[in-house]
Formats: structure tokens, sequence, C-alpha cells
């Protein structure tokens, strides 16, 4: 009851007209980002932080949280509209928004985003109010044997994706591990695999490099198609159908519940929940052939699941004072900029800055609702302009994502190399999903397995006296052993879908 009062009393600061006016820039700054392929939530919070310099404590972090969601959500409209990922957390809803948008189904498809987007959220938020400091706590008892084996299951469920190509699948994994391994040493200091190349002393961007994989090769498959669009299907409707939405309501509640407890837990990043939720929906289905070809439950699956995070992933931050993802970090600069100190003592020394941001995740959440529905038909319009026009402005925004993030020529070239072999795997049928996913988890896992065996003295025993650990390492085995024995009505998923 005491968390409810203090709620009631964040709700009516937060509904003010200079908070709601904050919110709402927020919001549309947010999705904007979203839409443009590379900037994504981390790179445009930190870019705008300027921004919010004039503005109170409270504003200036309501906008910021306002952008970080808002981008969440914008990301969506690329990954339907033309299969490039606004931001890394985008990624899956390309497999089946894409080709929803090929059958003149991208209405729908952004529509149910927007609803589940909504849903997730709210719902997270409300789980946030309620159970905030016992998840959070239970959150922090996760130490580094619990995050390697995390990442090592999320690896294998992933795999899953390629259904019977398994094999490519596990080949796919070990090259994004080894991508991932480019760079300096982050134990002894020393270079590893850069060939005297110093761009490469960084590693290897995840933008410039799921730029290429996804945009530029997208672009070279439809220039060897001859499209004279990126969509020649003619648009049915803007909204969902009601059998859509019905269709949609389990993989709706079943991604808000894996992203929010994801999000409760540091370090396991946007993209996890969002793979997870897509292959749990398309496990649970009766028709999971469907899935990559149009099947708008793994669109809002994916979608509930990103936003659910994004929300619950604020827990850490307030309760504990955790930067659970980059973005979570850029945010916690901006409080302590701000001088604030986020962690358990904020409940107790400025409850109303905390209550009124958490009341304008309730608030922004709505915003994203009311601004991106009725524009859902403005953005499907971009279906309609020639691919020619399109092909240059996705090339444009791809180089100017790749060389804005570090000013680096290199990393356009990078993007480039990466979209000539994007092409190629998608001609020969290789699953992309799991390398990416593996280059973006190789490096927390690599720190999480040598932080581990440090503490053990180098016995691997160490997880099989962790019972979590141990459990979450049998997950790998069960996956890998239901793709081998699994029937054969379990159609395989494969990447060449994604196009």
């Amino acid at each position: 009851m005491e968390a409810l009062g203090h709620l009631l009393q964040g709700f009516a600061a937060a509904l003010t007209p200079g908070y709601l006016l904050y919110a709402f820039t927020g919001c549309m700054l947010g999705t904007l980002i979203g839409v443009l392929p590379g900037l994504g939530p981390a790179a445009g919070t930190a870019i705008l932080i300027p921004l919010t310099f004039s503005l109170d404590a409270t504003g200036a972090i309501i906008m910021l949280c306002a952008i970080y969601y808002g981008a969440m959500y914008g990301g969506t409209i690329t990954s339907v509209l033309i299969n490039v990922p606004g931001e890394a957390a985008s990624v899956v809803t390309c497999i089946d928004g894409h080709q929803m948008a090929k059958q003149g189904r991208a209405g729908s498809a952004l529509g149910i985003a927007a609803i589940g987007s909504f849903v997730g959220g709210t719902l997270a938020t409300v789980a946030l109010v309620a159970v905030a400091m016992p998840l959070a706590s239970l959150a922090l008892k996760f130490g580094p044997a619990e995050f390697f084996a995390l990442m090592v299951a999320g690896l294998c469920l992933v795999v899953g994706l390629a259904g019977n190509n398994m094999l490519a699948a596990l080949l796919m994994t070990v090259i994004g591990l080894l991508f991932a391994m480019i760079g300096v040493d982050p134990v002894r200091g020393a270079p590893r695999f850069t060939f005297g190349v110093e761009e490469l002393y960084d590693g290897i961007g995840f933008v410039p490099v799921v730029m290429g994989l996804f945009g530029v090769a997208e672009l070279l498959l439809a220039a060897e198609k001859r499209q004279t669009h990126m969509v020649e299907a003619e648009l049915k409707s803007w909204m969902p159908t009601r059998q859509e939405c019905r269709q949609s309501v389990g993989a709706i509640s079943r991604g808000t519940v894996v992203g929010f407890v994801l999000g409760l837990i540091p370090g396991v990043g946007a993209i996890v929940p969002t793979f997870m939720a897509y292959v749990l929906e398309k496990r649970v289905s009766k028709t999971p052939e469907r899935f990559g070809k149009g099947a708008i439950e793994g669109v809002a699956s994916a979608e509930t699941a990103n936003n659910a995070y994004a929300n619950a992933s604020m827990v850490p931050l307030l309760a504990l004072g955790i930067p659970s993802s980059p973005t979570i970090a850029v945010l916690m600069g901006a409080f302590i900029v701000n001088g604030i100190t986020p962690g358990p003592f904020l409940f107790k020394e400025q409850p109303a800055l905390v209550w009124t941001v958490i009341a304008s995740f309730f608030v922004g959440n709505a915003l994203l609702l009311i601004l991106n529905l009725p524009l859902v038909g403005l953005w499907a319009k971009l279906l309609k302009i020639p691919f020619s026009y399109m092909c240059a402005g996705v090339l444009i925004f791809c180089v100017i994502g790749a060389y804005g993030l570090k000013q680096s020529l290199f990393d356009v070239w990078v993007m480039l190399g990466f979209g000539i072999l994007g092409y190629l795997l998608r001609k020969l049928d290789f699953p992309i999903a799991p390398a990416i996913l593996a280059l973006i988890l190789g490096p927390m896992m690599e720190k999480s397995l040598r932080t581990t065996l440090e503490i053990s003295g180098g016995s691997f025993g160490i997880f099989l006296d962790r019972p979590v650990a141990l459990a979450l390492l049998t997950i790998p085995v069960i996956v890998i052993a239901f793709l081998i024995f699994k029937p054969r009505s379990l159609a395989p998923l494969r990447e060449s879908d994604i196009e």
C-alpha cells in the first residue's frame, strides 16, 4: 500500500504539462532514433543527453527514459518495411515482420508490434512496482558462473532457429565467437587476431556487422532480383484483423513474462529476450512451419519481450544501482550528472523523483501507443517508394550509422565486407542469427568464464557446485537432444526466410 501511495503521487507529478511534454518529446526522438539503422538506443541516448542539461533532474530522466523505450520500439519500423533492424533487439522482428510486409500485411505487423510493446511495457512496469526489491535481490545473486551458463543456454536456444540445419547453426555460432575474440585480451591486455591493424584493437563493432549482414546483404539480394519496389505485394490493411489479434494474445502474454524475467538480470542484453521469446513461441505453436513465413505471433512475441525487457531492466538500476545494458549504463551516467545516485537509498532519499520516473513509464508507453497506431499507415506508405530511391536511402543510412559511432571509415569497410559475406551466406542457406548472437554474447561469456575459473582456481567443478548454473547448463543438453530426436512435424526455420 505504501508503494501504491507513492505511485499515485508520482502520477500526479508525471501528468503535469511540463513532464508530459518531456515524455512526448522523448518518445518522438526515441522512435526516430530507432528508425535510423545503426544508431540504436545507447548511442542515440548518449547523443541526446546534452538536450536535458537545462532541465530539472526529474524532467531530464523522464525524457531520457522515454527516448530509451521509444528507440526500442522504433527499430521495428525499418525491420518490417525494409528488413534493416534499426537496433539489435529488432533483428528477430525481421524474420516474420518483413515477410508479412511482402504479403501486404505491413500494417498488421506494425500495429501488433505497437500493441504488444504497450502491453509488455505496461505489465512489466506494474510488476516493477509490485516486486522491484525482491526480484532485484534475486538477480543480484547471479554470479559469473550463472551468467556464463545463461549465455550458453541462450546460444543453444538460438541454434533451434536453424531447425534441422543444426550443424550449420553450430558452425555459425563458432564463427561468431571467433569474431568476438578479436581485439585486446580483457585479462592480459595483449592483442588477439588483430594482425597489426590498430582499428581491430577495440574488436569488431556490432553496428557495422549487423548492418552489413542484414542491410547491405538485403540490398544485394534485391538488386540481384531486379526489384522495382522494396515490397511488391499490395497492402491489404493498416491494422491487424480480429483473427490476428486473437492469434497474438498468447504470444504477447509469454513475451511479457520472458522479457520481464530476463530484464531483471544484468548483462543479458535486449536481443536475448527477443530471441528466447521467439523460439518459445515457435516451439509451443501447433503450426511452427508458419514461422519465418509471416507468422504474426513471431512479431508479437519478439516486440512484447523487447519492451517488457526495456522496462524491467530499470529494476536493477533503480533498486541496486546496477546498469543491465549499455543503454542503462548511459542512463545511469545521466542520473549521476544530475546529482542522483541510483541504488537502494534512492527510494528513501528521493522517493518523489523515483516514483515520478516510474509513473512516467506508464505515461510513456501510452504515448507510444497513441503516437504509433495512427502513424502505421504513414510508415507503411514507405513501401510505395521506388526501389532505387529506397535502396540509395538505406545505403546512405547504413554508411552514416557505421561511420557515425567512431567517425571511422574502417567501420564502413567492415560493414561492406560483412554485407558481401551475408549475401553469400544467404545464397548458401547458412543461418546468420546464431553468429550475430554469438558476436554479442562472446565477450560477456569470456569474461564470466574467466572470472569463474579465477574464483575456483581453474576448476570447472564450480559449475557442479552452483545449482542455478548447473540447471542452466542442462538446457543446452535438452535443446540439442530435442533437435536431434524431435518429430518431423516441426519444420525447420531457415535463415533464407529473412529476405
